[in-house]
C-alpha cells in the first residue's frame, strides 16, 4: 500500500497537495460553497476523500464548463479532473471510473408535437444544448437529422430555447424537471437518450495516480461513500451510484 501511495504521490503537480479540476456547471454535483470560497457537493467530496486516503492536502481549480475542465490538463492545471466520460475526451485525459449516473433527455415546450425521445431526431427539428457537456458530445455523434443549437452553459441553453423558440433541450432529467416546473405546459420526455456518467480522470501520462485512483472509487462504490455524499448534499434520488 506505501508503495502504491508513494507513486500515485509522484504524480503531483504540488507536492503535497491534489489539485483537483471542478466543473462548476454541474449543479447537481456542485452544490454549494465553503466558507473558504471552496466547492462543496459530491464531485468536491469525492477529490477530498482521494486525497484523504493519499494523505495529501485537497485544492481546487475551478471552471465554468466541463470543456474548461477538459482543456485545462493539457495546461497542467490539475492532477484530477471530475466530468463525465466521453470518448472525445479521452483523446486527452485518461478516465478512471464513473462513480455517478445521470438520465439525459429533453424538455418540450407546451403544445409540442413531440412525444417521445425518437420523435426528435427529425429534419427540422431545433435542440438546444450546453456546448460540450457530455450530452451534447453524445448527441453531436448520434443525430441523425435534428440540428443542435449550442450555449456556453445550462442556463444560456434554456435560454436560447425560450428566446428562439427551439423545438427541444437537452439536459440531464433532474435539471429540466425544475425548468420544467417554471414554463407552463413545457414537459420533460420520459427515458433518456443517454445516461450521463460522471468520473475521475487524471492527467495522461499519471499511470501511478490513475491506478490509485481506481481502486479509490471501487472502495467508495463497496464502502457506501457514494452513497453517503449523495445524502449529505440533498441529491438523493437524482443521481445513482454507478453499480
Amino acid at each position: 500500500m506505501k508503495q502504491a501511495v508513494d507513486a500515485a504521490r509522484s504524480d503531483l503537480i504540488q507536492p503535497g497537495v491534489l489539485t483537483a479540476g471542478v466543473n462548476l456547471g454541474n449543479i447537481l454535483l456542485v452544490t454549494g460553497t465553503s466558507v473558504d470560497g471552496s466547492p462543496e457537493g459530491v464531485s468536491p467530496g469525492m477529490a477530498a476523500a482521494l486525497a484523504e486516503r493519499l494523505g495529501v492536502e485537497v485544492g481546487y481549480r475551478t471552471y465554468a464548463t466541463p470543456g474548461e475542465v477538459a482543456d485545462a490538463a493539457a495546461r497542467g492545471e490539475w492532477d484530477i479532473g471530475l466530468i463525465a466520460e466521453d470518448p472525445a475526451r479521452a483523446e486527452v485525459i485518461d478516465f478512471c471510473d464513473a462513480y455517478v449516473e445521470i438520465e439525459a433527455t429533453y424538455l418540450v415546450p407546451a403544445g409540442s408535437p413531440l412525444q417521445s425521445i425518437t420523435d426528435v431526431d427529425r429534419p427540422g427539428v431545433r435542440i438546444a444544448v450546453s456546448e460540450r457537456a457530455a450530452y451534447d458530445l453524445y448527441l453531436s455523434r448520434a443525430l441523425r437529422h435534428a440540428e443542435l443549437h449550442r450555449a456556453r452553459d445550462l442556463p444560456g441553453a434554456l435560454q436560447l430555447f425560450v428566446d428562439e423558440g427551439l423545438d427541444a433541450l437537452a439536459g440531464i432529467k433532474p435539471a429540466l424537471l425544475e425548468n420544467a416546473a417554471n414554463l407552463p405546459g413545457s414537459r420533460v420526455l420520459a427515458g433518456n437518450y443517454t445516461t450521463v456518467r460522471q468520473a475521475i480522470a487524471t492527467r495522461p501520462g499519471c499511470g501511478a495516480l490513475n491506478a490509485f485512483t481506481r481502486d479509490f472509487i471501487a472502495d467508495a462504490r463497496q464502502t457506501g461513500l457514494i452513497g453517503e455524499l449523495i445524502e449529505r448534499h440533498g441529491v438523493a434520488g437524482k443521481l445513482k451510484v454507478v453499480d
